[in-house]
């Protein structure tokens, strides 16, 4: 989220020279030189959600601008607002470990927003076809985590990707209809796009919504031919929506097998875009690992890096799945939305790396690691 302004960078200069020369036989005359401007610059204010929790994963409350430095470039930069969204209920607490005397940042209502994304893994082979049933034992914990968990405050929609982009729900929170949702994500069970009448219906309302912001039908099945520009599409269509969105993404890793070190990297066609569209639409990924827990595998790093730069965690290694989605659910029950100002040449378009670190070495943050600005 970015608010900007124009300035003048340099205030204009007009300067006129005439220079007059007489010698034997010529005359010359220089001509005069045009006025000099200084260049409009854009000023911009960028929030940034940030995660706070101490080393047990428990979100820290509590703290104020003085706690956190941000950093733009390498350089640091002076901290305009800081606010703590929660979904905290009265009486719960969540202690300020490391806390300066500074003021504690205000607190104010949130809601959560989750999308669960199943990578199907049926085309991907495996000793008795394990990555399915790792699949289907996410489905079931999901299952678990929708029916338990799930707060008034939450909103969860449901996806899955096979060569395409599927809804299976919307923004809901029916528990009924998640649970059939998940269950049809995690089983590959297809379901029929909604017409244009009914797709209008669906969005009418004021609930947060993917389907107002995705392509039709006919262009989505077209535009998401790789798993990066169904999350490209997935963050652009989040936009609207104010607040942390977290895709919880089971996959067993779709980076490119680099030859030479047979192990996974991005994509340098469709990654950066990827990355920049969820860090400009505050998406953080949370990759869920469905390879067998004792078994290594080469998209490690690629996940790796996807949760570092995005804001999120990749959970590897799972025994069982219904772990990654509690500590995803527990830290996610507060963040804190600070902002600075920044500016660059009006016109310019660009991306910028941001750097958040706590003061204390008791609190870790998580936040996304960049900002599209001219956009």
């Amino acid at each position: 989220m970015k608010k900007t302004a124009r300035v003048p960078a340099v205030c204009s200069v007009a300067a006129l020279l005439a220079l007059l020369a007489a010698a034997a036989g010529f005359a010359q005359k220089e001509e005069e030189p045009k006025g000099e401007f200084g260049e409009l610059i854009e000023v911009t204010e960028v929030f940034l959600d940030v995660v706070a929790t101490d080393r047990k994963g428990n979100v820290v409350a509590g703290l104020g601008k003085d706690d956190f430095i941000v950093r733009e470039g390498g350089e640091p930069v002076e901290i305009t607002s800081l606010a703590f969204y929660t979904t905290r209920h009265e009486g719960e607490t969540a202690a300020a470990a490391g806390a300066s005397a500074g003021e504690a940042a205000p607190e104010l209502p949130a809601s959560r927003y989750f999308i669960f994304l199943f990578h199907d893994q049926r085309r991907n082979a495996l000793p008795g076809n394990r990555l399915l049933q790792q699949q289907l034992d996410a489905g079931r914990r999901a299952h678990e985590w929708v029916r338990d968990q799930v707060t008034g405050s939450d909103w969860v929609a449901v996806l899955s990707y096979d060569v395409k982009l599927v809804v299976h729900q919307d923004f809901s929170q029916d528990t009924g209809s998640l649970v059939k949702a998940i269950n049809d994500a995690a089983v590959g069970n297809l379901k029929e796009a909604p017409v244009p009448s009914e797709r209008g219906r669906m969005t009418a309302g004021s609930e947060p919504s993917l389907w107002r912001g995705l392509p039709d039908v006919a262009d989505l099945d077209r535009e998401t031919t790789r798993l990066y520009d169904a999350l490209r599409l997935v963050a652009e269509a989040c936009r609207p929506i104010v607040g942390r969105k977290n895709v919880l993404l089971f996959t067993a890793g779709f980076g490119e097998l680099d030859p030479g070190l047979g192990i996974a990297r991005p994509d340098v066609r469709f990654y950066p875009d990827m990355e920049q569209a969820l860090n400009d639409n505050n998406v953080a990924v949370y990759p869920i690992d469905l390879v067998p827990p004792e078994l290594n595998h080469t998209q490690s790093d690629f996940l790796t890096q996807l949760a570092v730069d995005t804001g999120g965690y990749y959970h590897r290694n799972v025994v069982n799945f219904i772990t990654p989605l509690q500590l995803i659910s527990k830290e996610n029950r507060g963040y804190y939305l600070l902002s600075f100002r920044t500016e660059y040449p009006a016109g310019e378009k660009g991306y910028r790396e941001i750097d958040v670190k706590a003061k204390s070495g008791k609190i870790r943050v998580r936040t996304r690691r960049g900002y599209r600005y001219g956009v």
